[in-house]
């Protein structure tokens, strides 16, 4: 592997102990991003707060250009723009005054394992202990219901009242999730979030699922990033959402499918969970054999020697 330090370079000349932060926020965007769910979210919170940057990759290393070309502008007879990409490592500071990082840009093609290996340098220089993302999957839901999500982590004492709706199944690799296990077996905690978008509305913009998002990452972290701004767009983007499904019948059955489909999956799932919840209250075999000693041993005490125990006739 090729020096991992020579990918990125810091911006910055602050001394480093005074970069320290505890928590890192990654979006690559990856193969895929539901409901533009982590770009939301993070556009969002490098809006509202301040920031500055700290290290920027060497993004000619790392992207095919001709896979996915940069936008230009053409303003009449010359090229007047150009979208450069970036991939830069944001220290921001919440409204507590607490600082993380956001680490932010298009997803590499190229050399993964170095940049996880760049990214671990940083991390251990800038004291880094939690890793944490959030992105959207489309789900076969109702955006009438409340967002749902898959949790996972490198340690499941992270995650403990987790109920996963999926057993063990085989996805494409993103950089993001690889990541995430690569910093988990070297000792970094890692926490993801996968934001469940309706499948229709995978391509467009769907705000509730970054809302949730950003309470969740508030949930583990507890940063405090504004959520307002980011709750009366997503507010406005579902009216819209109403309003265009309203002028589609088409649209509306396949909705009230989903709600119903929904609606029977999460009463299976809370009938399953009151059930557990009884038979967790049920004494175990162990303690009822127990139980059973004990009450032949009071009535072998207090009975006549010549007479039998009824239930043993």
């Amino acid at each position: 592997m090729q020096d991992p330090s020579q990918l990125y370079q810091l911006e910055t000349d602050t001394p480093q102990d005074d970069l320290r932060a505890s928590t890192m926020i990654v979006s690559f965007g990856g193969l895929i991003d539901a409901g533009q769910t982590q770009k939301l979210l993070t556009d969002h919170i490098l809006s509202t707060l301040e920031t500055q940057v700290v290290a920027s990759f060497d993004i000619d290393q790392l992207l095919d250009y001709r896979g996915r070309r940069p936008v230009m502008t053409f303003d009449r007879d010359h090229v007047s723009a150009y979208d450069d990409p970036t991939l830069l490592l944001h220290r921001v500071i919440d409204e507590e005054g607490t600082p993380f990082y956001v680490l932010y840009g298009p997803e590499p093609d190229y050399q993964w394992e170095r940049v996880i290996e760049a990214v671990r340098q940083l991390v251990r220089m800038l004291g880094i202990r939690m890793i944490i993302s959030a992105h959207g999957v489309p789900m076969g839901v109702p955006h009438t219901r409340p967002v749902g999500m898959t949790r996972y982590a490198s340690d499941r004492s992270l995650i403990p009242e987790n109920d996963p709706v999926f057993g063990a199944i085989q996805i494409p690799a993103s950089l993001e999730q690889l990541l995430h296990l690569r910093l988990g077996e070297s000792g970094t905690d890692t926490v993801g979030f996968a934001l469940h978008v309706p499948h229709y509305l995978a391509q467009v913009e769907f705000g509730d699922a970054a809302v949730a998002a950003l309470e969740a990452i508030h949930a583990m972290t507890g940063l405090a990033i504004p959520v307002a701004d980011l709750a009366a767009a997503a507010g406005l983007n579902r009216a819209d959402i109403q309003r265009q499904i309203a002028d589609s019948e088409e649209v509306g059955q396949v909705v009230s499918g989903l709600e119903e489909q929904y609606d029977t999956f999460h009463d299976g799932r809370q009938r399953k969970s009151l059930l557990a919840t009884e038979m967790a209250e049920l004494p175990s075999a162990d303690e009822i054999g127990e139980q059973l000693e004990a009450f032949l041993r009071d009535e072998s005490s207090g009975d006549d020697p010549d007479e039998g125990t009824d239930f043993l006739r």
